[in-house]
């Protein structure tokens, strides 16, 4: 029996639409605004996050109610989300390793893209708890880290592509959504950074072509490196040991019933 991921209903479509609109402007809006605005991420995070956390729970209900699923998906979501916590320390602060990537693009593949963003942030702000890691950038974590799950979950070939390719497909989404992540997390950085020198720093209110041309080579110069090591090292996991985690996540998926149909009778 082939597996296939949560579908995404209606109404867990709405909330993800919601969610990453949400993420998009609090990402972004630096970039568009004057030079007077007094631009300070710290500040608007706990506004993400207070917005973020109702989001991500609707995000849950939703798919739930769309799919007519019970306890147990959201009990497997726990155990993932624990797990991915749990690897983050081994990697981190070492040329960008942290093995929990690899974890959350075979959960996403399985999960689907809902399911697949709510693990992507709920791991992250597990790992932020354990790790110590809370600061006005884990909203953002949290956000980027759902978003990279969820990509994982939209990748084509979900009912039939298995064993080999599928783990090829999988490793190189793993390796370009690496370098987004951090791309992305280097933004809600960037602009907070200040006299960097003039062909790196963020210039607010100047011209968003010219900020993003100040930003590539902020990357190059900063991150590069540190995105490559996490990138390669989700490749060389996901390619040695994805094809069995493939497939107990798979096994755990039908036994948990995610897709088994919710029938209400009189008795």
């Amino acid at each position: 029996m082939n597996h296939r991921p949560v579908r995404v209903g209606p109404r867990a479509a709405v909330a993800l639409l919601l969610v990453t609109l949400i993420g998009v402007a609090a990402f972004g809006w630096p970039l568009l605004a004057d030079g007077q605005s007094g631009l300070a991420h710290s500040r608007d995070a706990p506004w993400l996050f207070a917005g973020l956390l109702p989001l991500l729970v609707a995000v849950v209900v939703a798919t739930i109610a769309d799919q007519g699923m019970d306890a147990k998906a959201v009990a497997m979501l726990g155990v993932l989300a624990a797990v991915g916590a749990a690897l983050r320390p081994l990697g981190a602060g070492t040329a960008g390793l942290e093995p929990m990537f690899f974890l959350m693009v075979l959960s996403g593949r399985v999960l689907g893209p809902g399911f697949g963003f709510v693990l992507g942030s709920v791991t992250m702000f597990a790992s932020a708890l354990l790790t110590g890691g809370v600061g006005p950038w884990m909203p953002f974590q949290m956000l980027a880290m759902g978003w990279f799950s969820l990509g994982a979950g939209l990748l084509p070939g979900a009912q039939r592509l298995r064993g080999r390719a599928e783990l090829l497909m999988l490793a190189a989404y793993g390796f370009v959504g690496s370098f987004a992540y951090g791309t992305v997390m280097n933004l809600q950085g960037w602009v907070l950074l200040q006299g960097m020198g003039q062909g790196i720093s963020f210039h607010p209110g100047d011209a968003v072509a010219a900020n993003l041309a100040r930003f590539a080579a902020y990357c190059a110069a900063t991150s590069l490196g540190w995105d490559l090591g996490r990138a390669v090292l989700t490749v060389v996991l996901t390619l040695a040991v994805g094809g069995p985690l493939l497939r107990a996540l798979r096994r755990a998926v039908r036994k948990a019933a995610f897709e088994a149909p919710v029938f209400f009778g009189s008795g």
